[in-house]
């Protein structure tokens, strides 16, 4: 098809007026600002916010004055609210964002508050700091090393289960608030979770300014497909921010302070204070505001996932509609009989600190719902967590016990894999998927090694030695097990010991002949292979030890080494760190698997013939 000069000029007419008309209408979108210095106390305005379903209301802003640094070189804005029932509410919690206005123009949002407060009154983030936010470079958090503080030689997953949860849930606890201007709290709506699991995880999310509220999320299926709508958000309409999603949802709630394009900023503080970030973004409808002494909240129910947040930093949190978060999918199966399987699916934000939390909160959840919180059960388990390059961390054990035992444990050993991978100090890696299959059964499934017998205990150099070992299990039966293997080639007239051990003997065995209390991997596959290498429950060690002197060296042991390589090691100008001279040396490791959590150990003797 072909264009007369007078029909080009009309096209290009008509493109100039199209783009001037975009224009137009950016400028205008844009709120108009009103900067702290010309902020007056008597000044009254407006403020925008949502109270009852998707509707902005309006209510009223009376200046009080400015509070000059309140953080090092933050001001405040101290303001008395009233309308749409605040005389009474007080400050809500779900507040946090709403904007303010005197004369149309935008001077910050709603963001502070006292607790116990007979009157509505704030502490307003002025816009200019909020802006500033826009101006932070989206980067990757740096890496931090957790490996430190959890890992140890021959770690087993109960300890590295215990530890995780012990630094990360042990302290948790209701945080008392002076008097003093706090940040508003934040509504964090639970969905899907049963009243009990509430209960047990309110605590850790209420010292981190949330008001944990057992709610009516959308834990739909649809959440799960990421799939573009057209949205156009609006000042003062209320906005989730989404922390997991799926069988179970946690979204908290907030609302917008100001629009850019597809651009929005929030809260007006801060949320985890996280910097650069990946969270959800979505619709939150409000089904009313409950009145409370202590601090009034919106009752909200989450929506459609429009977006994502990217910063959450000390004055407000930033987002962008129409970009997705990359979640971290969790494909969960729990059976406790041959037919039974169920089948559930989370998604996570992926985030060095919240990923491995959200995680054992999710699977605590779904394992206590779906079986039983107190008495007897056992949890068998295998795990594989994928990364990035086709690598990946292979896990399995058997937890048993009464109460929650078993379920805390299985929960706290795949998160604290998830936080030691995101905070290794090695590089970033990305977890692309867990797949967790669980078998429960109620009843306890332990047992306790009653002796060990061998068909000889003196031998040839290489001859076979049979080890028959006898455990009672919890229902007072009596089972063998037997093994074989070679007698090591060592002097006549010499003498090793056999260790038939659990995973924990087996530990302090370790720890004491290495003379090590931590131990950090010295790369990235070190570290992947001591998490798919952790001692578990239901095994039957068994360790070849002899008076033999040899090196320990960054997390690998090196038994009789000849005098030339033992003196480059120890000679005083080695510049070689973590490094133990050893008296015993291990000869071979064998493990055995049993339906059964093991518990005992015994060392026998052994001579080489002369």
């Amino acid at each position: 098809m072909t264009f007369s000069p007078k029909n080009k000029g009309r096209e290009f007419s008509a493109f100039l007026f199209l783009w001037l008309f975009v224009l137009v209408a950016l400028a205008s979108a844009t709120t108009p600002i009103m900067p702290l210095s010309q902020v007056k106390p008597g000044m009254k305005g407006q403020g925008k916010s949502v109270f009852a379903g998707n509707k902005i209301d309006e209510f009223n802003v009376e200046i009080l004055g400015l509070l000059e640094n309140v953080q090092p070189k933050k001001n405040w804005i101290l303001a008395r609210l009233s309308g749409q029932g605040l005389e009474n509410s007080g400050v809500v919690a779900g507040m946090s964002g709403s904007p303010v206005y005197i004369d149309g123009k935008l001077i910050g949002s709603v963001a502070f508050s006292y607790s116990f407060a007979k009157e509505a009154i704030a502490g307003i983030t002025p816009i200019e700091e909020m802006l500033n936010i826009s101006q932070k470079d989206i980067e990757s958090r740096l890496l931090a090393s957790a490996s430190s503080d959890l890992l140890r030689a021959g770690l087993t997953t109960e300890d590295l289960s215990r530890a995780y949860l012990n630094t990360n849930f042990g302290g948790a606890h209701a945080v008392v608030q002076d008097q003093a201007l706090v940040p508003v709290k934040v509504p964090l709506i639970f969905s899907g979770f049963s009243e009990g699991a509430f209960n047990e995880f309110k605590g850790y999310f209420s010292q981190h300014n949330f008001q944990p509220v057992l709610g009516v999320g959308k834990s739909s299926p649809q959440n799960l497909n990421l799939i573009p709508q057209p949205v156009a958000l609006k000042e003062g309409e209320a906005v989730g921010v989404q922390l997991m999603t799926g069988d179970l949802d946690l979204t908290a709630i907030g609302t917008v302070t100001y629009v850019d394009g597809n651009k929005i900023l929030a809260l007006g503080h801060p949320f985890y204070n996280l910097g650069s970030v990946d969270y959800g973004l979505t619709r939150a409808e409000v089904l009313t505001v409950v009145p409370s002494v202590e601090s009034s909240f919106k009752l909200a129910s989450t929506g459609q996932l429009i977006g994502r947040v990217t910063q959450d930093r000390t004055s407000g949190i930033l987002g962008e509609v129409g970009n997705f978060p990359r979640y971290l999918p969790v494909n969960i199966e729990i059976q406790d009989n041959p037919i039974n399987k169920r089948q559930f699916k989370l998604k996570i934000v992926n985030d060095p600190i919240l990923s491995a939390a959200l995680l054992n909160v999710g699977l605590s959840t779904l394992i206590s719902t779906e079986e039983r919180s107190y008495g007897p059960l056992s949890l068998d388990f295998e795990a594989e967590v994928y990364l990035d390059r086709g690598m990946n961390v292979h896990l399995e054990d058997l937890f048993s016990g009464s109460l929650d035992n078993a379920t805390t444990s299985l929960s706290g050993i795949i998160a604290a894999v998830v936080y030691l991978l995101k905070n290794n100090e090695f590089q970033e890696i990305n977890i692309n998927q867990i797949e967790l299959k669980i078998r429960a059964v109620d009843q306890i499934r332990s047992a306790t090694l009653e002796k060990v017998l061998l068909d000889k205990y003196e031998v040839s150099p290489g001859e076979v030695i049979k080890v028959r070992t006898y455990f009672r299990t919890f229902k007072n039966e009596i089972k063998t097990e037997e093994v074989e293997f070679g007698a090591p080639g060592l002097p006549a007239g010499s003498e090793f010991d056999l260790v038939v051990a659990d995973a924990a003997y087996m530990q302090q065995l370790e720890r004491g002949l290495y003379r090590l209390q931590d131990f950090t991997p010295r790369n990235l596959t070190q570290l992947l292979r001591m998490l798919s290498n952790l001692r578990k429950n239901n095994r039957i060690y068994f360790k070849i030890l002899t008076d033999c002197s040899g090196l320990f060296l960054k997390g690998e042991e090196l038994p009789d080494l000849p005098p030339t390589f033992r003196t480059m090691f120890t000679s005083p100008r080695a510049s070689t760190s973590y490094l133990t001279e050893i008296s015993q040396s291990t000869l071979g490791e064998y493990q055995l698997p049993i339906p059964y959590v093991f518990k005992g150990a015994v060392k026998i003797p052994i001579k080489i013939k002369k």
